[in-house]
């Protein structure tokens, strides 16, 4: 056990998927997985472990935002020696050419989160996504017929923005997208040299204000959860 994860030492698997929403760990277990089974309920963040095709793979709900999502990575890694991981989620379109329900799997992440700055200093350093499972992602999603498109994106510690700017300067230098977890996801699997990546639904366009529907985020976030679970266990 760990002090957020009550499994004990080989109930999860070495291959973990971390959609932010605890319902959303569950959804997957309950409809994408065979013979899951919860492993934590501690703080209603709930993890399962089941199979993907014979594969072993655990699912487990991180939160909102780098401090929440970097205690889980850093609890799965350490102590249950988890050594793929993929953020599955959500994310605000920056880029006109970036729509509603596209699939994006970034190749690396900005921030303007405290964590890097804290580790580094005034020094930059560029969270990136690990070279096999990118692969992995995108051989997976040519055999699915799943298109995908990929670049740089932010992690942002604020879900509301308090800058009238924004997404300027983001914009200007082709960032294609928002969201609050994945440099954090990123930069910790660095750290201890285990493969990561992020797949994640355009649910809105921060230029438009456009959402996406009910009916169209359910289609969408079932694509993205077969690509993840496809390149997982490749």
């Amino acid at each position: 056990m760990s002090f957020h994860l009550e499994a004990k030492k080989g109930e999860i698997a070495d291959k973990v998927l971390l959609p932010g929403d605890p319902l959303r760990a569950k959804y997957i277990a309950e409809n994408f997985l065979e013979n899951s089974v919860k492993y934590n309920n501690v703080r209603g963040m709930f993890g399962y472990t089941g199979t993907y095709k014979g594969h072993k793979v655990s699912v487990q709900g991180t939160g909102m935002g780098v401090p929440s999502i970097s205690i889980y990575i850093t609890e799965l890694i350490n102590d249950y020696d988890v050594k793929n991981l993929i953020r599955i989620g959500t994310s605000g379109s920056i880029q006109e050419d970036i729509k509603i329900m596209d699939v994006l799997v970034p190749m690396s992440s900005c921030s303007n989160s405290n964590l890097n700055n804290k580790i580094f200093g005034f020094d930059t350093y560029a969270p990136t996504a690990s070279f096999k499972l990118f692969k992995n992602a995108l051989k997976a999603s040519e055999e699915l017929n799943t298109e995908i498109k990929s670049g740089t994106i932010l992690t942002s510690d604020s879900f509301y923005s308090f800058n009238k700017e924004f997404p300027n300067p983001w914009k200007d230098y082709n960032v294609l997208a928002v969201e609050m977890e994945t440099s954090a996801l990123f930069t910790i699997a660095s750290k201890y040299n285990v493969d990561a990546l992020s797949i994640l639904t355009i649910s809105d366009s921060i230029l438009t204000g456009k959402t996406i529907t009910s009916e169209q985020k359910e289609r969408a976030l079932n694509d993205m959860i077969i690509l993840s679970l496809e390149t997982i266990i490749k």
